[in-house]
């Protein structure tokens, strides 16, 4: 019975000394100095820093014995953000931070800041950045003719007009250039992107998918031209606006149909009385409303010998957009 009383006894120091294993040696330490140590300024000095180094070391020790393994942190959940738009009601989803899909606004660090200034018509715009005021011609899309003298107004140019003026006029707005474009027209406007509501929505964009613009293709594709005509396929199939049945009383069926300079309605320029012909040159076209009907809904490319989606803009017409 002693025995195993001594056998339990040692048992339990030994557990108590790896519990308090760097306090047993501070007190273990700390009695060899006390009997070793002849000085007393020595020895009470010698007895503090022990004490004070079993009191740290033994905290930390009792403490990492308490505390239990952390489970290494899972990767950060992409974090999914929705936005709507006024015109648009589409949810825009995007990803964050797990990279930038195609389909996704370029960073808004890479656009030009501006305040819009004058609305001119449905795609063109003054603004104001850098303390000069420059105009802006939208890129990839085209609407209905307003403030060319020698045209009529054409169907829903005015809608056009309004829809641009309601929701950018005094806004601010971000500027995009495309490298695939020229900086410039050859009216000297900029070709832009322009996109509002602090760089969510591509404005151009909307005015197509809620039927107020046409997709427009000046020469070379564009970045965001598959966007686009699907903006405006959806649009077509959902008679939207200038789509609709009734929209344009006076014009031909809107049939689109698909040239090298984009897709554009049948409808534009009040073209009911406009037959296919390119074999007519711009001396013998009638006007620049007939000349942009050949050149946008009968594909006759030789309308626009300088490619700049204008049809006969020299003389004698001197057709401008």
């Amino acid at each position: 019975m002693k025995k195993l009383g001594k056998i339990l006894l040692i048992f339990f120091v030994a557990i108590l000394s790896l519990v308090f294993f760097p306090i047993a040696i501070g007190i273990g330490v700390g009695f060899l100095v006390h009997k070793r140590t002849t000085g007393p300024r020595l020895k009470y000095f010698l007895l503090t820093v022990i004490a004070l180094l079993t009191l740290f070391f033994g905290s930390a020790w009792v403490e990492a014995l308490n505390s239990p393994t952390k489970p290494e942190s899972a990767s950060p959940t992409p974090v999914v953000e929705g936005i709507k738009t006024e015109l648009n009601p589409t949810l825009i989803l995007t990803a964050v931070p797990t990279g930038i899909p195609s389909s996704t606004p370029i960073p808004v660090s890479d656009r030009q800041e501006a305040r819009v200034t004058r609305v001119i018509d449905g795609d063109t715009i003054d603004v104001l950045f850098n303390g000069k005021t420059e105009r802006i011609r939208f890129i990839g899309i085209n609407t209905p003719e307003t403030v060319d003298p020698r045209k009529p107004v054409e169907c829903f140019g005015k809608e056009a007009y309004r829809v641009t003026n309601e929701n950018l006029m005094g806004q601010m707005v971000l500027l995009e250039s495309d490298s695939s474009q020229t900086n410039r027209d050859k009216y000297n406007r900029l070709l832009r992107y322009v996109w509002k509501d602090n760089g969510t929505v591509d404005f151009g964009k909307v005015l197509i998918a809620t039927g107020y613009a046409y997709e427009y293709t000046y020469d070379v594709p564009y970045k965001y031209q598959k966007e686009y005509k699907q903006a405006q396929k959806e649009a077509e199939e959902g008679k939207k606006d200038l789509w609709a049945d009734d929209a344009c009383p006076t014009s031909t069926p809107t049939t689109s149909i698909s040239t090298g300079a984009g897709n554009a309605p049948a409808q534009l320029g009040n073209s009911g009385s406009y037959t296919c012909d390119c074999g007519k040159s711009c001396t013998e076209i009638s006007s620049c409303a007939e000349a942009q009907y050949l050149l946008n809904v009968c594909g006759c490319k030789q309308r626009d010998a300088d490619k700049d989606g204008i049809a006969c803009d020299g003389a004698p017409l001197k057709c401008q957009n």
